[in-house]
């Protein structure tokens, strides 16, 4: 079994990787360093950056635009709101999709097939941003795939058939995950140990936003104009995110640490990661605790009518205490990161998470689905998933220093795919009784529970147990 590049141990200083990333912030700061406007040339061979040719040194270098370092707060609105083209492509249109049938003389089901082909393009391209920003570096790859976003964004609005609007959200798919993977790189690359905890779990928090309003919004639009308005205000918003990524994003990869983007350099990189069993224990470990979530969120519709007996109107009985734990969660992720070790963080989050998932279940075991018991355990899940994210993610990214971007591809690949799972497969098949949601839940935590526990163990190389 391949060994990880590095074993991150909370029990450690990590006094090498603060330096590193203090290194590059300060260059970064003073306006020293920007790598993407090395000589591409030089790049392209594969040469150190030192081993220049004559020829290299008559070509007289291209000006390189300089991006100083933003602060951390504008950092984290950046990185979230990129994060944000997400949600913001799934669920602002979803209250559109009778309009759509109606305007492009659709079916039911092509019109859901405009959301499984974004979903399958954004599956596929999320393993491939993060080797294309360690190869490339971070900043190109999000500006590109914002470009894409903006042109796929018109093209959506501008469809006169079904077939042009599969296209387009085919584009989309494939540009939306740049931002949350590549950007998990770019605040490792900057910072490291509780610094980098804060700064994700300020991300989260802003992030949070996302879920909540934009089914919302789509709502509203659709009321006050028509679906097309919906795609022209992703074209808008990615537009301006394009704007401020390119004024403000850094370049966070110097080319000397850049992989160099060919066959057999991508075939180890993915055959490091995926061949590392911590790896998977530790992204199991976010993805498990994310489906005790996501099984709910899927069967929303009948977990809310059926079962709660709400109306459509009354989703917000559900989706606010989530929204509310996420934030609250990550709040207190950021709070206590530099003051717990991630141990702790952990056995903190999944305190709650395990509390709430066997008082979901003796509840129901009891009791018929009501409002408010049947969704209060889900307040308290969502606040231990959010204080437990931030650490994992980061000693997931900690493995593989050289491979960040991968990892962090390959990460959101698994969430991604378990996700796909619980929708399509587990979800309609819990969805039956709200009991047997909540059975559903509690295997998720104890199965995350189960994989953080063979991350752990010193057996696979994890560090003494805490």
């Amino acid at each position: 079994m391949p060994k990880p590049a590095h074993s991150f141990d909370e029990d450690t200083s990590d006094e090498d990787a603060t330096a590193d990333a203090d290194a590059i912030r300060s260059m970064l700061g003073a306006g020293v360093m920007e790598p993407s406007s090395m000589d591409a040339a030089t790049f392209g061979t594969g040469r150190n950056s030192t081993e220049a040719t004559e020829t290299d040194v008559l070509r007289p270098a291209p000006p390189a635009r300089t991006v100083a370092m933003p602060s951390r707060t504008k950092l984290a609105i950046l990185l979230a709101a990129l994060a944000m083209l997400g949600p913001f492509s799934i669920d602002t249109y979803l209250p559109a999709f009778p309009e759509i049938e109606r305007s492009l003389d659709a079916s039911a089901l092509q019109v859901q097939q405009t959301m499984t082909a974004y979903l399958l393009a954004f599956a596929t391209m999320i393993l491939w941003h993060g080797a294309l920003s360690d190869a490339l570096g971070r900043r190109i790859v999000i500006l590109v795939s914002l470009v894409v976003f903006v042109v796929a964004s018109f093209g959506c609005a501008s469809a006169h058939s079904i077939q042009y609007l599969w296209a387009f959200r085919v584009l989309q798919g494939l540009s939306a995950g740049a931002g949350i993977v590549v950007g998990r790189a770019i605040v490792r690359d900057l910072y490291a140990g509780p610094d980098a905890e804060k700064l994700l779990s300020l991300v989260t928090m802003i992030f949070a936003i996302a879920p909540a309003i934009a089914p919302i919004l789509g709502g509203w639009v659709v009321e006050a104009f028509d679906w097309r308005t919906i795609f022209l205000g992703l074209f808008v918003y990615s537009f301006l995110l394009l704007w401020a990524a390119w004024r403000l994003l850094p370049e966070t990869l110097p080319v000397a640490q850049r992989n160099p983007f060919n066959g057999a350099s991508l075939w180890n990189s993915y055959k490091s990661v995926l061949g590392t069993l911590r790896f998977h224990a530790y992204a199991g470990t976010v993805a498990f605790n994310f489906v005790g979530l996501f099984v709910y969120v899927a069967a929303a519709p009948v977990f809310i009518i059926e079962h709660l007996r709400l109306s459509q109107r009354e989703f917000g009985w559900f989706f606010i205490p989530s929204v509310a734990g996420i934030f609250l969660g990550a709040l207190l992720a950021n709070r206590s990161a530099g003051r717990w070790k991630i141990g702790k963080q952990v056995r903190t989050g999944f305190l709650f998470m395990g509390g709430a998932a066997l008082v979901n279940l003796g509840y129901h075991i009891f009791l018929p689905p009501a409002v408010p018991w049947s969704v209060l355990p889900v307040f308290f899940y969502t606040i231990g998933m959010s204080i437990t994210a931030p650490g994992v993610t980061l000693m997931v990214l900690d493995l593989f220093p050289t491979h960040r971007g991968v990892a962090a591809s390959c990460q959101s690949f698994v969430q991604t795919m378990l996700g796909a799972v619980a929708a399509g497969v587990i979800a309609p098949i819990l969805s039956v009784s709200a009991l047997w949601l909540a059975i559903g839940q509690v295997v998720c935590v104890f199965t995350a529970l189960t994989c953080w526990r063979v991350g752990r163990s010193r057996r696979f190389g994890g560090p003494r147990a805490i």
